[in-house]
């Protein structure tokens, strides 16, 4: 009996496309992400993420050297790795292209965090809704620019 109440609580710690919470810094920790020239590219390349790599982009804000993004894979997605490769490559080549700014790299490493619960993804999205605030950019989280969502994501 105790085996099958173990076995029944499977269902609940695996999510089978779970939604990840991620974090990736420029190189140096450059300033330079919430440029007028610069964030609408990142932006931008989050819209076609789902349609390049299979991965779609919920919530995010960009700061000045850093960015916080909450995504899911699809069934036939490329990997994480591959996926955050890929979109640090496309965005690094037009913010050189379009947005000015030469020589701007990522850090080779990103953070990742798998999101269980509802619960889980509204906690983590308020925090990171509140960065500009605690950082000082603005008085109400409402009024950075460079935050929003771009697909509903859900758990």
């Amino acid at each position: 009996m105790s085996q099958r109440k173990h076995l029944s609580r499977l269902t609940h710690v695996w999510i089978e496309r779970p939604i990840f919470y991620i974090t990736t810094c420029t190189r140096t920790r450059i300033c330079l992400l919430d440029q007028e020239t610069v964030a609408p590219i990142l932006i931008d390349e989050w819209r076609m993420a789902h349609s390049r790599h299979g991965w779609a982009v919920g919530r995010y804000v960009v700061m000045p050297d850093h960015v916080h993004f909450f995504c899911r894979a699809d069934q036939a997605a490329k990997s994480l790795s591959d996926f955050m490769q890929r979109w640090k490559e496309w965005t690094s080549k037009r913010i050189a292209r379009e947005g000015g700014v030469e020589g701007m790299e990522w850090q080779a490493e990103f953070f990742d965090h798998v999101l269980r619960s509802y619960k889980s993804y509204v906690e983590k999205w308020f925090y990171v809704w509140q960065n500009p605030v605690r950082a000082g950019l603005v008085q109400n989280p409402e009024d950075w620019p460079w935050q929003g969502e771009l697909g509903d994501l859900t758990l």
